[in-house]
């Protein structure tokens, strides 16, 4: 039975944070795998620095393409919108089930929120979090603490942000350090965020 991570985001774009901690937890987890799991557009709150579902998807295919155990699905894309992890969990369960085995990786920040999350007792009772640690959020106590289904990785602290990365391309700043190459290329090529 496989154990896939599934790493949500809009990854807009996807930066090398991400990937130092998707490759940190496929190599010093039990992850077998980590998907990147692209939010799309959502019909109902159309934002306009968010690049199209095609084009985020693109950027993490590209990102991840030399590593085999990082994977990017736009799972979502098929799904009705608005979309709650727990359909996804169910999609992929029904789909994937017999042998694969899905958690979910979440900063700590997230799971601070996780109790308003739809459903979320049922997700912790058929799921494994995998929580990595937020430098800017700090550590707060909270009632997933000590849940034997939160599992905390000592993954690196990457205090990069896509939205950061937007504002200072815009700003006609040198970004290229924060992406992976073929993310840059792609993003350079298409002048996105511009």
């Amino acid at each position: 039975m496989k154990k896939i991570g599934l790493f949500f985001g809009t990854f807009n774009p996807i930066h090398i944070g991400h990937l130092v901690i998707a490759n940190y937890l496929v190599e010093f987890s039990d992850l077998d795998e980590v998907w990147f799991v692209i939010t799309p557009q959502s019909p109902f709150k159309l934002k306009k620095t968010l690049l199209d579902n095609n084009h985020r998807y693109q950027m993490v295919f590209e990102a991840v393409k030399e590593y085999p155990k990082l994977k990017a699905s736009k799972i979502e894309f098929e799904l009705t919108q608005p979309n709650y992890t727990i359909n996804t969990l169910v999609h992929l369960e029904e789909k994937y089930g017999n042998d694969r085995q899905f958690c979910l990786i979440m900063g700590e920040d997230n799971l601070k929120g996780f109790h308003k999350w739809k459903n979320y007792e049922v997700i912790l009772e058929n799921h494994e979090i995998y929580v990595y640690p937020r430098i800017s959020e700090g550590s707060a106590e909270h009632q997933f603490s000590s849940h034997p289904k939160v599992r905390r990785v000592n993954a690196p602290i990457m205090e990069i942000s896509s939205t950061f990365i937007r504002k200072q391309h815009k700003l006609g700043k040198n970004i290229r350090a924060m992406l992976p190459d073929a993310v840059w290329t792609y993003l350079d090529e298409m002048n996105f965020y511009r």
